[in-house]
């Protein structure tokens, strides 16, 4: 980032001793109760930052509603937005460039990963679908360069935005419907890692898959054996790539919708795998307590902590996922556990697990300490674009 003096023609956001603090630690965010001043500024404005002496700090992107009140886009000025942001998407483009292997599938733009707050991009083959989760980020113009970017980098059979309500809410922008923005094919066929799914742009979670993990699915597939199961199996992502490797597997989730889309997967892939759609809790109990016995299981539960508020039932309802696993496992077998909830730390996720092992008096071993995918980078002053936890364990006794 730059360091020219403040631009002088955008409005002027004072903020607090703490507020610069954070950003002079590396920080991208300054939150609402760290403004002093944002007199008349409107949502979606792009504001330069200064200190309580005037002092320039950089510019930002502001929101009117979000707690987060500024989210910086460089040290220096901006003159030019339109430019800046185009840079931005080339060089999120050329990134990728360097670090995606072996998909046609994966993220091309991750927010504030890229430099780009608020803006959520990605490749599915020949379609591309983005998010838009700030004010400023939802301005017509920036929509359209962002756009038309995406136009000249790709060139895309088709361009979808998918709509997170909630957060729109949050942000108090208007309600809008998830939709085609350009051409009109909303499905299309991806690979990761050799392995085929079906996708389409209007549907699923997310943006419709969940491309984070999978480097993971790769890994997995690595140490896999004998008989498997996939826990909140979604699509079939791990299913589907330990099927080859695994005399039977079994996936598991309570989205029937998500079952049988994971069921088209495994045909399109030629792969048999039995799908039970059944709450994972219940189920896990249920096997637990009978007797059942694995070789490999696979837990990629949804994110338990929503907020710090639930961190300790989070936390709580992982242990339990992991017991009652480590109960099933062989001697010798694999576990792969997941967290997605960027406010549990890998150090509480580990000591969960800890002492999940503890009580069921299993051995574990770490094969492998993994996190998102490359295409999903984390700033390292920024923790909180590393969120997902998957840990690979070989459970010895």
């Amino acid at each position: 980032m730059s360091s020219k003096p403040e631009s002088p023609h955008l409005p002027l956001v004072k903020i607090s001793g703490r507020g610069v603090a954070r950003l002079k630690q590396g920080h991208v965010w300054v939150y609402r109760s760290d403004i002093v001043a944002a007199d008349g500024i409107l949502p979606r404005a792009v504001v330069s930052v200064i200190d309580e002496r005037g002092k320039s700090l950089g510019t930002a992107l502001y929101s009117s509603a979000s707690q987060i009140a500024i989210r910086m886009i460089s040290s220096g000025s901006v003159s030019d937005l339109e430019t800046l942001l185009r840079e931005r998407i080339r060089a999120a483009v050329a990134y990728r460039e360097r670090v995606v292997r072996d998909t046609d599938a994966y993220r091309v733009v991750f927010s504030e990963g890229d430099f780009l707050p608020g803006l959520i991009v990605d490749r599915y083959n020949d379609i591309l679908c983005f998010q838009v989760l700030t004010q400023a980020m939802d301005a017509a113009s920036t929509r359209e360069t962002i756009i038309s970017e995406l136009t000249d980098c790709f060139h895309p059979v088709a361009i979808a935005e998918r709509v997170d309500p909630r957060i729109r809410a949050l942000e108090q922008l208007p309600a809008r419907s998830s939709t085609l923005i350009q051409g009109d094919k909303t499905g299309t066929i991806i690979s990761m890692n050799g392995v085929r799914f079906h996708y389409d742009a209007l549907e699923g979670q997310k943006t419709g898959a969940f491309l984070d993990q999978r480097e993971n699915y790769a890994a997995a597939a690595q140490y896999a054996r004998g008989e498997a199961l996939d826990v909140f199996c979604y699509h079939g992502g791990f299913a589907l790539h330990l099927a080859p490797l695994c005399s039977s597997v079994t996936g598991v989730d309570s989205s029937l919708p998500a079952l049988e889309k994971a069921e088209r997967n495994s045909v399109l892939n030629g792969r048999e795998i039995e799908w039970i759609e059944a709450n994972a809790f219940d189920l896990l109990k249920d096997y637990s307590s009978s007797g059942r016995k694995y070789d490999t299981i696979i837990l990629d539960p949804p994110a338990f902590a929503k907020s710090k508020q639930t961190l300790d039932t989070a936390l709580h309802g992982y242990k339990e996922l992991n017991l009652r696993a480590l109960k099933m496992l062989r001697p010798g077998g694999i576990l792969v556990s997941c967290s997605c909830s960027h406010h549990v730390s890998p150090a509480e996720f580990l000591e969960v697990i800890t002492q999940a092992a503890r009580d069921v008096h299993r051995t574990i071993r770490i094969v492998e300490n993994r996190g998102q995918a490359k295409d999903h980078p984390m700033l390292l002053t920024v923790p909180e674009t590393g969120y997902l936890k998957c840990l690979v364990m070989h459970v010895s006794a």
